[in-house]
């Protein structure tokens, strides 16, 4: 999938998203913040609008696009860029991972990995932010930001099921 990104001079900036068909999605999104999606049969086709959105409507529609209220297949990590080199990731505590049992403290994980733990997911309980004896529970989601390294570096403490 490749992503074409241009000024729009007094506008604000445009995105066009090959799609695997040959289509392309095109978002605008305005200086006021205001998003139009059109759609493109080919590249050098006029684009059909599909919807007009507000800054906040588009932002919320992006979360859950993204899987930040619903997964539909259990996933061990959830990845999102930030910029090119930073991402906030989900994880899962398995039974296998190191860390497990361990206060956010003494598993010094910013320290091993250089990643943040930013939240912890535990059942319908939201944990933001952690303190240091916040204790990292089997089944927990570790919300996370770091740069595709330290995620990486990260992982190793989560054991064989990621």
């Amino acid at each position: 999938m490749t992503i074409y990104e241009s000024d729009l001079p007094g506008v604000g900036k445009k995105f066009e998203v090959e799609l695997e068909d040959g289509e392309r999605l095109v978002i605008v999104t305005h200086n006021t913040g205001k998003r139009e999606v059109y759609l493109k049969a080919n590249p050098d086709a006029d684009g059909d609008k599909l919807f007009e959105v507000s800054d906040r409507l588009a932002r919320k529609i992006g979360t859950i696009l993204e899987g930040a209220y619903f997964q539909p297949v259990q996933a061990e990590a959830v990845e999102t860029m930030l910029s090119d080199d930073t991402y906030l990731e989900w994880y899962n505590v398995a039974e296998s991972a190191e860390i497990a049992g361990q206060t956010l403290e003494e598993a010094d994980i910013r320290d091993r990995t250089g990643v943040s733990v930013i939240a912890i997911q535990r059942g319908d309980d939201l944990i933001s932010p952690p303190t240091p004896e916040t204790v990292l529970q089997v089944g927990d989601t570790l919300v996370v930001i770091g740069e595709r390294e330290e995620c990486a570096e990260f992982e190793t403490l989560l054991g064989d099921e990621v």
